[in-house]
């Protein structure tokens, strides 16, 4: 049993007074914790933890922060050993009108800001899967052979999908160099951008947690935003207006949301079997 209070204050040098759980996380327990200070911090935990479980969500963290784009909550304490990630605190708040178009023109500037290539520098593994992220020259390698193969494998192991669809995904693998689209220069993702991973603070401004981060086409981040819905009508328009999508990206929107559903088909089945296939049909 972790004594999180006191790994807590050692890492930061601060006596905890008070800890409440928070809800809404399906991977981690999380915490607001007071300090001896008066400062707030957000902690969270995680029982049987990989040793890099968190240090990669750290990492992640720290390179989207470094763009100086979107608001990301700055890192304050990671631990392997026990599991423990401590964070900047961000005070719930209210959107307001120019929240949405903020958000967009913010992502568009995080995208641009690149990668050094498809995948991680650190090669480390994201997501709740822990799918590879070797680094690649182009994005259908990348998207193909880090993405859509293991996940096919992953389904198939599981039993997650039916044979149909996983036969399907090894074939629309071997298609994405002809569904891509034109090349693109690797975008910053954040690389699990649902609206449960945005917050909204003070002042309407937006900040983005939890993430899995890696060097990709930015229409994946854009595909998983509408996939689950959350953001407004306005805040994509920003983003086009400031950083233009290439032609024919509607098309793509269903490319770039099958690795997202084949994740969600294997943690949780039911419908996200159905619209796996309803996008790998698409694609035919």
């Amino acid at each position: 049993m972790i004594d999180l209070p006191a790994e807590i204050s050692a890492a930061l040098g601060r006596h905890v007074v008070a800890m409440t759980p928070l809800g809404g996380g399906d991977v981690a327990d999380s915490y607001r914790v007071t300090l001896d200070d008066g400062g707030t911090v957000f902690a969270k935990t995680k029982v049987d933890a990989d040793a890099e479980f968190f240090v990669t969500e750290a990492a992640g963290l720290t390179w989207l922060h470094s763009a100086q784009a979107v608001s990301v909550p700055e890192v304050l304490a990671v631990s392997s050993d026990p599991p423990l990630l401590v964070q900047q605190w961000v005070e719930p708040g209210d959107p307001t009108p120019s929240t949405e178009v903020d958000f967009g023109r913010a992502l568009a500037a995080l995208h641009r800001s690149g990668a050094p290539f498809f995948g991680r520098e650190d090669r480390r593994m994201t997501t709740s899967r822990g799918l590879p992220n070797e680094p690649m020259a182009s994005w259908p390698e990348f998207y193909a052979g880090q993405r859509l193969l293991p996940l096919a494998r992953l389904c198939r192991d599981s039993g997650s999908l039916p044979v149909r669809a996983i036969a399907d995904l090894e074939s629309t693998a071997a298609r994405v160099d002809d569904l891509a689209g034109d090349d693109e220069p690797p975008a910053r993702l954040h690389g699990d951008l649902w609206a449960g991973n945005r917050l909204i603070g003070n002042g309407g401004v937006s900040w983005v947690i939890d993430p899995a981060a890696f060097g990709g086409h930015r229409e994946f981040d854009l595909a998983m935003m509408r996939l689950f819905g959350g953001f407004g009508g306005d805040c994509y328009a920003a983003y086009n207006e400031v950083f233009p999508l290439g032609d024919g990206w509607e098309r793509r929107v269903a490319l770039h949301q099958l690795a997202p559903l084949a994740v969600h088909a294997i943690k949780f089945g039911g419908p996200y079997v159905a619209a796996t296939q309803q996008a790998l049909d698409s694609l035919k």
